[in-house]
């Protein structure tokens, strides 16, 4: 009997003395706070609301001991924080938030009000019910979740970060680093100021090590560091056909159509299991046996992950889900010529348009991934251009393109034997009992690169929320026991010692 009490005792108490209950409780404080920052509409299109958003975010912060500067820019706000601590001999540490969200289209939201939170919770045969907040005056269910607006993506993280700021000052724990924190209120609409301000404040920013709170965790729910971020360019082909659309009994199999020749330019840049054809496409991309074995020992469920995604089969571009990541992806994200369903009419299309992203790795040079794809097209017999074409190029012609380009961020990844791994793994270890999953490349994007190219600091990705959360669409949620665990990681990476 003694033992097992022991044993019991053991799981129930971590090393800086507060039990599972406490993050239960202390989540449970925080749930007011949380659902106050989560009614300020925070839509990154519209400046008023992003304001309301700084203001919140200014008053709390310094009643945490931070001094706070708005910086202004062409677009949207930047806030800038650093705590009121004496560590100048300590490692400085730079944590980056978000705090803008997509935009909302009530009609498909299952609640009034997407920015007015509503917990839910699961019933077999009903789906997400609606139940009262007392459901979580005592305990938490951590099956419960929280839906709204930037629930998951990603006040959700801020507020956890308040609230394990503010239980560190209730137990005495002072901050065994200097802190700064950046909050970007533009990160949705690809943070355009980001990098021309980090540039201009690089000094104040300085940092050993940058940590990145967003995203969700590894799908098996587990507690995750992701090393590496793609970045992400876009691309926008538009092939063209008669000047206006034509009647296709008069004119087809005259009149070219668009459609279908920009379906076959799509077709020809990848084969039948989603490999890019186009030469040089993956140069420079290769695992040496260190490497794969970091990657094959991220748990993934891929019948699981399969399963969730409703296919048969994934894409072979590379042979498990985790290396398949590390190389550059060719998405066609929408598709646009003519009119369908009850709109279809009998024409050949005027216009095709295909929109693009590419999913950048470190290895790839996104300026040389949009040249291979324009050379490509060129090959292809088309006359490559980043504008309307003139009357007189639409007669001279057979084949028009046009091929506009953007490149938003770079990606970037650091070493898992760095100083800024090793402090992260060791305390998500003695946070949960267990080493974290450890993510070479992490599957989505965030703006991140001004920071690593231009303060020269080595970054990582802390991600909280659960995989299904919905982000960017309707029913945004965050699962309790995500949040619960969420405010465990944060409070022992605010009190873990960094070392040499």
């Amino acid at each position: 009997m003694r033992y097992l009490y022991l044993l019991v005792a053991s799981l129930c108490f971590n090393l800086n003395g507060f039990s599972q209950d406490k993050f239960e409780r202390a989540s449970i404080e925080s749930i007011p706070m949380f659902r106050e920052f989560l009614a300020i509409p925070n839509d990154a299109n519209d400046l008023v609301d992003i304001r309301q958003n700084v203001n919140w975010l200014v008053e709390h912060l310094k009643d945490r001991s931070f001094a706070t500067e708005v910086w202004e820019t062409e677009t949207r706000p930047i806030l800038y924080a650093q705590h009121d601590n004496n560590n100048i001999n300590k490692p400085t540490v730079l944590f980056y938030f978000h705090a803008d969200g997509q935009s909302v289209d009530p009609q498909f939201w299952y609640q009034d009000d997407a920015y007015r939170a509503v917990l839910k919770k699961q019933i077999e045969g009903e789906g997400w019910v609606d139940v009262d907040w007392s459901e979580i005056d005592e305990r938490i269910d951590p099956e419960l979740r929280v839906f709204a607006r930037s629930s998951s993506d990603s006040k959700n993280n801020i507020i956890i970060f308040l609230k394990a700021i503010d239980m560190l000052q209730q137990s005495g724990v002072e901050l065994p680093y200097k802190l700064k924190v950046i909050i970007d209120f533009e990160e949705e609409k690809s943070s355009e100021s980001l990098a021309p301000m980090v540039l201009l404040k690089k000094d104040i920013l300085a940092a050993d090590m940058l940590v990145i709170f967003d995203g969700p965790r590894h799908i098996s729910g587990q507690p995750s560091i992701a090393f590496g971020v793609r970045g992400i360019a876009y691309l926008t082909l538009t092939t063209y056909g008669p000047i206006f659309p034509q009647h296709s009994g008069h004119y087809g199999n005259y009149a070219p159509n668009p459609a279908l020749r920009l379906s076959q330019l799509l077709a020809g840049m990848k084969d039948g299991y989603g490999r890019v054809l186009i030469p040089g496409y993956y140069d420079n991309i290769e695992f040496d046996d260190e490497v794969s074995a970091v990657l094959d020992a991220v748990p993934d469920d891929e019948a699981m992950i399969n399963a969730k995604l409703g296919i048969a089969m994934s894409d072979s571009v590379s042979i498990s889900y985790q290396k398949a990541l590390q190389y550059p992806s060719l998405n066609i994200r929408g598709l646009s010529s003519g009119w369908v369903g009850s709109e279809a009419r009998t024409i050949v299309p005027a216009t095709a348009i295909a929109e693009i992203d590419l999913r950048l790795v470190k290895e790839s040079d996104p300026n040389r991934l949009i040249e291979l794809i324009r050379n490509y097209i060129i090959g292809r017999g088309y006359y490559v251009i980043d504008r309307k074409p003139t009357p007189r190029e639409r007669l001279e012609y057979d084949r028009i393109c046009r091929l506009e380009s953007r490149v938003s961020y770079k990606a970037f990844r650091t070493d898992f034997d760095s100083r800024v791994g090793q402090w992260l793994t060791r305390a998500l270890t003695d946070g949960f009992g267990k080493p974290p999953v450890r993510e070479r490349t992490m599957g989505g994007s965030i703006p991140i690169s001004p920071f690593v190219s231009i303060l020269q600091a080595p970054a990582v990705v802390i991600p909280f929320a659960n995989k299904d959360n919905n982000q960017h669409s309707p029913n945004e949620n965050i699962r309790m026991g995500n949040y619960i665990d969420g405010l465990r990681s944060m409070y022992y990476i605010l009190s873990t010692e960094i070392g040499d």
